[in-house]
């Protein structure tokens, strides 16, 4: 029952395989288990895949279907469409096309495969580009809200100056009225006279512009301040937001560029045993000495191509003669005078049935 299973997977002629030896039968079973194997492998490779792309078990098993069916009918037909001939080039010329689409073939179905055997490596390497995205990220945001923010700081710090500037004028100020009392400066003398008392008032008007001064740009510093917490604020949710886009950076297309990170020899043996899994049966067909099944299959389709160059040669014949005869026919019938007359007669009665129906038609219209 297996065996007949590989033999219907092989795409051999089952009729001419029944005539055949048991050891010719076990060669196409092998040739067929290879076929289906290599399916199978399609099949789980599409389905990991696809299972990565939609994240849905059942929509990736049932794609994944589909394409192990593709690949096992396309294998089938490989196989089955390689013929054994005498000569050696034509074998390789006609397996050639075979050979490339297995490559093609074995590229695909190993890909996936590489993607869940390096699936560790894979996830660290995704894990660091995520990473350099997420402070990429961040950066380009930044330029966004930097510059403002920095022109609000700019501003803050020239309030800042203004109070500054105005605290050091009036503790100058101060020292100069002390001084005065002092008599260490001003008039040089000892005691609260007029100049000093001018001097004070001008400190004290000093003062209370100063104190004016600083609640004034406290309340602008506060303003400026929340200017700034909200820009702060805005960029942080910027950011949340955007990084659920670089969390999700692990689909088919990020995975197989992170394999591409990794070192190349592990992912080519794993395509180059893919690879020999696809063409051995190929290479079985070519190697393997003709056995009888080739024969019987030539013998029967140099049966039907004999049949057919016979009919077409015979429908040839048949045309030809019937042509000769026709013209001898016809070129008699030329010659006998009844049927000229004949001929003549039914023209004219045309001729006047016309001529009697184009009168007809002009006396209407009149």
């Amino acid at each position: 029952m297996i065996r007949r299973f590989f033999l219907l997977c092989s795409g051999a002629d089952m009729d001419i395989l029944e005539t055949c030896s048991s050891g010719e039968k076990n060669k196409y079973a092998g040739i067929g288990a290879t076929v289906f194997f290599t399916a199978l492998m399609a099949f789980i490779a599409a389905s990991y895949a696809l299972f990565t792309v939609f994240d849905n078990v059942y929509t990736a098993v049932i794609f994944g279907l589909l394409w192990g069916l593709l690949i096992f009918n396309l294998d089938r037909f490989i196989v089955s469409t390689i013929k054994k001939r005498n000569s050696v080039k034509s074998e390789l010329w006609q397996a050639t096309p075979r050979i490339i689409l297995a490559v093609i073939i074995a590229v695909v179905i190993s890909k996936p495969l590489e993607l869940k055997i390096f699936e560790k490596e894979i996830d660290r390497v995704l894990l660091e580009q995520k990473n350099d995205l997420t402070l990429a990220n961040k950066e380009q945001i930044s330029l966004q809200y930097t510059p403002a923010v920095e022109e609000l700081q700019s501003e803050i710090e020239t309030l800042k100056a203004e109070i500054d500037s105005k605290e050091q004028e009036t503790n100058e100020l101060y020292e100069t009225y002390i001084a005065e009392a002092e008599g260490r400066k001003g008039t040089l003398l000892v005691g609260k006279g007029p100049v000093y008392r001018e001097k004070r008032e001008k400190h004290d008007g000093y003062l209370a512009e100063l104190s004016e001064l600083k609640e004034t740009n406290k309340q602008k510093i506060l303003d400026i301040e929340a200017q700034i917490a909200s820009l702060n604020q805005e960029y942080v949710t910027v950011v949340e937001n955007s990084q659920p886009i670089i969390d999700g950076f692990d689909g088919l297309m990020a995975r197989i560029n992170a394999l591409g990170a990794l070192p190349w020899f592990p992912s080519f043996f794993i395509f180059l045993l893919f690879l020999a899994i696809e063409t051995s049966p190929i290479f079985v067909k070519l190697v393997a000495p003709k056995g009888p099944y080739d024969m019987k299959l030539r013998e029967e389709e140099s049966i039907i191509a004999t049949w057919v160059e016979q009919k077409v040669a015979q429908r040839a014949e048949i045309l030809a003669a019937d042509s000769t005869l026709n013209e001898k026919i016809y070129a008699e019938i030329a010659e006998e005078q009844a049927v000229y007359a004949y001929k003549k007669q039914k023209a004219e009665e045309l001729l006047r049935l016309q001529a009697d129906s184009f009168h007809e038609i002009q006396i209407k219209n009149l």
